[in-house]
């Protein structure tokens, strides 16, 4: 694989994607060589995925877009930006047109970028989808849609491999990208004047947390929040802004952990709260804004305070407790203090 192009794939996907298999998925295109991609069956999985493309220019989730042709009519895709997807479409499509030339690529995967940029709300943030329905309206951080979003963008602003990619459009995503971390740090929570973490989505208008499902509430999160913080470190030269955000939720994230506990599955498959002593911090999901207390809640929408307090279905159905300030009290360990003076 091209070096330029193999630096720009993300570390967190470069770690979903632990292996090849003879199913190649969309994130399996990624890891391929070049020549697997110019082979037959790489042009097959491309061209399949051209299919799935809806005519505002994004991709269906939860399905392997590069697997078979899509046959049903265009107006029945469902679009998104959730769980990964669009963007990571746009990724394979920009090495294909590297590799190949063909113009169906370049144009596929403009399509693709300018639906991004055109989705994009005033204030910075992004809806779920680009026609948005119920909840997919806030502003969603939830499971990494407007971080997956900002670091394409980013990476089309100054990746040799976007070269293809008109000057205007390259700046439009450099402007895009500054927009979104301006409606990121609007959005941070304060919670008795301090700052805090973020909530998995906001309204689009007033930016304050909002909930989406049932079960989850308007609240902080133990998840989303670490992955808008890793995102925030990583740019360079940050403003004075940047560095007070970052520092406050780096000390949220080690106020919030919660130490001395594990969640295992007892005889019945049934998730538990186990205490074992010396376990690695763990950090719930959810934290209720006021009292920072985990909050856990079923399908009823009633908040309880414990996991065993809500139906085994939900209880084993989602995910709770995260590691994710592992990552992010690393980061700060490593180099936070250097690249964040207080100065």
């Amino acid at each position: 694989m091209n070096s330029a192009i193999q630096k720009s794939i993300p570390v967190a996907m470069v770690l979903i994607c632990t292996s090849l298999t003879a199913r190649a998925d969309i994130r399996d295109c990624l890891k391929r060589s070049d020549n697997w991609l110019a082979s037959t069956t790489g042009r097959n999985h491309l061209d399949n995925l051209l299919t799935h493309q809806t005519p505002e220019g994004c991709w269906p989730k939860n399905i392997d877009t590069t697997l078979k042709p899509y046959k049903g009519g265009p107006d029945d895709l469902k679009g998104t930006f959730d769980n990964g997807a669009t963007v990571d479409e746009i990724r394979v499509l920009a090495r294909a047109y590297n590799i190949l030339k063909k113009e169906h690529y370049k144009t596929a995967c403009l399509k693709g970028l300018q639906c991004i940029l055109k989705s994009q709300y005033s204030n910075g943030g992004w809806p779920q989808a680009p026609n948005p329905n119920g909840y997919q309206k806030h502003i969603t951080f939830n499971d990494g849609t407007m971080v997956g979003i900002m670091n394409l963008l980013r990476e089309v602003h100054t990746e040799p491999q976007y070269d293809f990619v008109s000057q205007k459009i390259r700046q439009q995503s450099q402007h895009a990208f500054d927009m979104a971390v301006n409606c990121i740090l609007d959005c941070q929570i304060r919670v008795n004047g301090k700052l805090t973490a973020w909530c998995a989505q906001h309204d689009r208008v007033t930016l304050a947390p909002r909930g989406a499902r049932s079960y989850e509430h308007a609240s902080l999160s133990g998840h989303e929040s670490a992955g808008i913080i890793l995102l925030l470190m990583d740019i360079k030269q940050p403003s004075k802004r940047v560095r007070e955000s970052v520092k406050s939720a780096v000390n949220w994230f080690s106020d919030s952990q919660i130490n001395g506990i594990q969640i295992r599955k007892n005889s019945d498959g049934d998730k538990q709260v186990t205490h074992v002593r010396g376990s690695s911090p763990l950090w719930a999901r959810f934290y209720e804004i006021e009292t920072n207390r985990p909050i856990f809640s079923g399908r009823d929408g009633v908040i309880r305070y414990r996991l065993e307090d809500i139906e085994a279905e939900r209880r084993n159905g989602y995910s709770w407790y995260v590691n994710s300030g592992e990552k992010v009290l690393h980061q700060w360990k490593t180099r936070g203090w250097q690249d964040y003076p207080d100065s």
